[in-house]
């Protein structure tokens, strides 16, 4: 009786033991639900994606400013710390991602043109601009949920006037 009543807990601990494991840039429900918060500069896609997908990363991201702008970006292009832009370690130059502020729900859209961060620990370094947007500038770091915009979902139009709205 013994021997079954320590089997049967020990498959209890296991069990509970792997519904605690996550992995690093798994969202809280806390974070969904501020990822799922109405943006204030739109959005190109519906909520319903963003609860049947999962994000690209969730993490730490941080700003760079003015001591860059001007610099050469690794796109070649002049850093603008004004412009929509971000440095990302892995995704390629151009490609468009969706950052969700995850303490206020503020969306915006910028295009990666720069490799980074080089701090460990953070996923993405935003413009000033775009820390700006999310409001979290004064802060230096904020917590922030990335997703992948298609070619499709953004068009280069959509996100000119999204750069205009946020003036």
């Amino acid at each position: 009786m013994r021997n079954r009543m320590a089997r049967a807990l020990v498959s209890v601990l296991m069990v509970v033991s792997l519904g605690e494991a996550q992995g690093p840039t798994r969202p809280d429900s806390k974070e969904i639900e501020a990822a799922k918060s109405p943006s204030v500069l739109g959005s190109l896609r519906s909520e319903a994606y963003e609860t049947k997908h999962p994000p690209y990363q969730v993490g730490i991201a941080s700003w760079y400013g003015s001591y860059f702008e001007g610099r050469p970006t690794a796109s070649g292009e002049p850093y603008d710390m004004y412009g929509l832009t971000a440095a990302h370690l892995t995704l390629p130059l151009g490609s468009w991602v969706r950052v969700t502020n995850l303490r206020n729900g503020r969306k915006i859209y910028v295009r990666i043109n720069d490799r980074g961060p080089v701090v460990e620990g953070r996923i993405i370094d935003l413009s000033y601009r775009a820390a700006e947007i999310l409001q979290f500038k004064d802060q230096g770091l904020q917590q922030v949920r990335l997703d992948l915009v298609s070619a499709e979902g953004a068009q280069p139009e959509q996100i000119a006037m999204l750069h205009q709205e946020a003036y």
